[in-house]
């Protein structure tokens, strides 16, 4: 018999560096300008067109703003890799939980990047931290920490393991080209989420999942020689990546939405607090607006981190129970969609978790 699986803590991990939208006007003001210009042109050429709706017209707030919301982010300094913030993000979500490294037997890790390929960051990370147990990798991009959630959920109800860990790390400075608008709206951080059983009743109600193969080639990785003369990879963005990613938006939420409240068995209307990744700066309120929820029942921290991929899911959880602060028996609603990977949701009755303190302010202007 599955046994009742929820979240036993969460903690989140940052770099020390932050980037304003000054590192850009100072070292690339031609490039901001001719954005500038660019946007212009456009406001000015659909004026007369008909009022944008859904994605388009929460988007349309920013329109003007080269950085499309974006006022801060969270970025890698000297010594820092996605596998120091894992560490990081591990080891606070088991102090928060009172447990050691040895009480957990499964430990789940999405690095987006990783620093090791082909073997990837699950043994080093499970090496650092003094994890005992199975540590493996799992890719699924901007969704991967829910889908590594919806995986040890599964695991763990079906009694393979006991504690689970599930570990999502980002860095998109170090693999996007700042010469590129795209490195405008990205940036580093990690988060980690203890799975385990919990009180009959609470945890997970039920969730749905599908790949997002019809957005194939909008964005993907080239690899590159650096200053130093290593090979690294650099995410490019194709010219339709924009449309594609606006168009698959809608869709994507409801049917992963409604797909997983069907699965739990709860209605819209019951739901207490939404976790919406937030890729771009309207995502939360796009969501909220489309499925007709008020969106005050959201979060959305992405001024201070722009979009963290996989790290998105973990970080605005993390504020949410800690602002809203969640109550014991909150049904939550999760969100997260990943182009050319996958999209999903997931119903969770809040059963109480212990949140990891606080990361250190940032101490290295990175401008």
């Amino acid at each position: 018999m599955n046994r009742s699986v929820g979240i036993k803590a969460v903690a989140i991990e940052l770099p020390k560096g932050v980037r304003t939208n000054q590192y850009w006007h100072n070292r690339h003001p031609e490039l901001v300008r001719a954005i500038i210009e660019k946007r212009k042109a456009r406001l000015f050429a659909t004026e007369a067109t008909r009022p944008a709706e859904g994605f388009e017209a929460e988007m349309a707030a920013f329109q003007a703003d080269p950085f499309k919301g974006t006022v801060e982010r969270r970025v890698l300094t000297s010594g820092e890799t996605a596998l120091t913030l894992e560490a990081g993000a591990a080891r606070r979500a088991l102090a928060a939980a009172g447990l050691e490294a040895k009480d957990v037997d499964l430990v789940i890790v999405c690095s987006f990047l990783p620093d090791h390929f082909g073997a990837m960051n699950a043994a080093y990370l499970a090496r650092e931290v003094g994890f005992e147990g199975l540590a493996f990798n799992l890719e699924s991009a901007c969704s991967g920490s829910l889908v590594g959630l919806q995986t040890a959920c599964g695991l763990v109800a079906a009694g393979q393991y006991r504690n689970a860990m599930v570990v999502a790390s980002c860095t998109y400075s170090r693999d996007t080209d700042p010469r590129d608008m795209l490195s405008f709206t990205v940036g580093d951080g990690a988060g980690a989420i203890l799975v385990g059983e919990v009180e009959p009743g609470y945890g997970r109600l039920g969730g749905m999942g599908f790949h997002t193969g019809h957005s194939c080639g909008a964005l993907a990785f080239e690899n590159y020689a650096r200053d130093d003369g290593s090979l690294w990879f650099r995410l490019r963005a194709t010219p339709e990546a924009g449309s594609v990613l606006k168009d698959m938006a809608k869709e994507s939420l409801e049917r992963s939405v409604h797909g997983a409240l069907k699965n739990a068995g709860i209605a819209l209307e019951e739901i207490d607090a939404f976790v919406f990744n937030t890729p771009f700066a309207w995502y939360a309120k796009f969501c909220a607006r489309t499925l007709g929820v008020d969106p005050a029942r959201t979060v959305n921290p992405y001024a201070l981190y722009a979009n963290t991929g996989p790290a998105l899911m973990p970080t605005n959880l993390y504020h949410m129970a800690k602002e809203r602060p969640l109550r014991r028996g909150d049904l939550v609603l999760f969100h997260t969609i990943g182009s050319v990977w996958s999209a999903g949701a997931m119903v969770l009755r809040w059963s109480g978790a212990a949140l990891g303190a606080e990361p250190a302010i940032a101490s290295v202007n990175a401008d």
